[in-house]
């Protein structure tokens, strides 16, 4: 059968073309039902929306497009291991969980199949030891790193000295919660402060007894490792007692407008860690609009732009985004893989120099990622709620937290959880 002079016209273009390439598959584990939704959504915006954008104004991630695959989760890790089966062989690249529940249950999952994890600012802390975690990341900065950061801040306000003062966690009563147990333990003994440590059951509605005893004792700092309706709750309890807000310091899961505005004035002065900048003055919005939320694409009820957690999932997205871009550049191919996504994930830079040129100059810290390291440079900046103005503003800069306590309690875990699943630590 002879082709037509028009279908054979069609072929060679085609051929000359070079061949389709599938979508880069972003899985998105969402949760924008239940009690964290109302920290779920933003975050599931940014996420979104980033690749949206990437897609619109740049023709995708070195030609390719992406697919960003969202799949509820709830916050159940139960669900969230569902989510992971059902979409993995979608062509998955990577894994953003959002909770470290779901990925302490993905990690040896995950590392099986072959398809690495960024749990970024969240998760098992020590896999940020690469040479153990193969497949896991937690670049910026880690639960432990926040610990630190957060006594680094008390110490600074304090000229230095802490012995003898009181420190309360309050925390989520979950694998989450429980992470910045062991460093805070570790740096009392160093610093000499006295930690009362209480936990609050999940969804964290109930705190009253929690809050009598901090009004009772008066610990001259608390810390609040929350989320979702916790946080908020767990701030009108403080208000409601007159705690002062100014020694209230949440970790960056503690830090967002739905945290702070159900308490109005009585908000005012918290604090909460952070692992990037704030707000939306930043040449990647006008790119937003105009790529983005003009041509009625954004995400979601398209409400969230500019808040603290929509920031973070496009960050996150980014910084997915620059590691896909790695990997096309090591291996020489734009159709890349799980493993060749890992590999860029591990040879990863993002300087002052990359963000400004997408847009985002100053909005987090430089760093590079190694086998040696898959948590980056463990830095963080603490931010303070303006309750007239209804803004975050970070009032520090981007510093360091305590690495000769976390690195040996990161060495320790690492090896013990190399030790129980016959792992030989290395780089390859």
């Amino acid at each position: 059968m002879k082709l037509t002079k028009l279908a054979a016209a069609a072929i060679a273009a085609t051929i000359a073309a070079g061949p389709v390439l599938a979508d880069l598959v972003f899985p998105s584990l969402d949760y924008r039902t239940g009690p964290y939704a109302a920290n779920g959504i933003p975050f599931a915006d940014g996420y979104a929306d980033y690749f949206a954008l990437v897609n619109a104004r740049d023709g995708g991630i070195g030609g390719v497009a992406a697919k960003v695959v969202a799949c509820e989760t709830g916050y159940n890790t139960e669900k969230g291991v569902e989510c992971y089966e059902s979409t993995k062989g979608q062509g998955a690249l990577v894994y953003q969980p959002l909770s470290t529940g779901i990925t302490y249950q993905l990690i040896p999952k995950a590392t099986a199949d072959g398809i690495p994890v960024h749990s970024m600012g969240y998760g098992r802390t020590s896999a940020a030891n690469g040479k153990v975690f193969r497949n896991i990341f937690n670049y910026p900065a880690n639960y432990w790193n926040g610990a630190s950061i957060a006594i680094n801040h008390i110490l600074a306000e304090e000229g230095g000295d802490i012995k003898g003062k009181s420190v309360a966690l309050v925390y989520h009563n979950s694998a989450y919660g429980k992470e910045p147990i062991r460093t805070l333990e570790e740096l009392s003994k160093k610093h000499g402060y006295k930690l009362t440590l209480l936990a609050v059951d999940h969804p964290g509605q109930e705190q009253k007894s929690q809050w009598l005893q901090i009004r009772r004792e008066k610990p001259d700092y608390v810390l609040m490792w929350g989320w979702g309706v916790m946080n908020q709750v767990a701030i009108q309890e403080a208000a409601n007692i007159r705690y002062p807000m100014d020694h209230f310091i949440g970790i960056w899961w503690s830090g967002s407008e739905n945290d702070t505005l159900p308490a109005g004035d009585g908000a005012n002065g918290y604090k909460a860690l952070n692992m990037h900048n704030v707000g939306s003055d930043y040449p990647l919005y006008a790119d937003l609009k105009k790529y983005v939320y003009d041509a009625g694409n954004a995400a979601g009820a398209g409400d969230q732009s500019g808040t603290v957690l929509y920031n973070r999932g496009m960050y996150a997205a980014m910084l997915a985004v620059e590691a896909a871009k790695t990997a096309q550049e090591i291996h020489g191919t734009k159709d890349i893989t799980p493993a060749m996504m890992r590999d860029g994930m591990e040879a990863l830079v993002i300087d002052e120099a990359k963000m400004a040129g997408l847009g985002m100059p100053n909005f987090g810290p430089s760093f590079s990622v190694s086998c040696e390291n898959h948590g980056g440079p463990g830095l963080g900046a603490v931010q303070q709620w303006d309750a007239s103005t209804k803004k975050w503003t970070l009032i520090t800069e981007f510093g360091p937290s305590d690495m000769d306590v976390i690195g040996a309690l990161i060495a320790e875990d690492s090896a013990a959880f190399a030790a129980e699943n016959n792992i030989t630590e290395g780089c390859n």
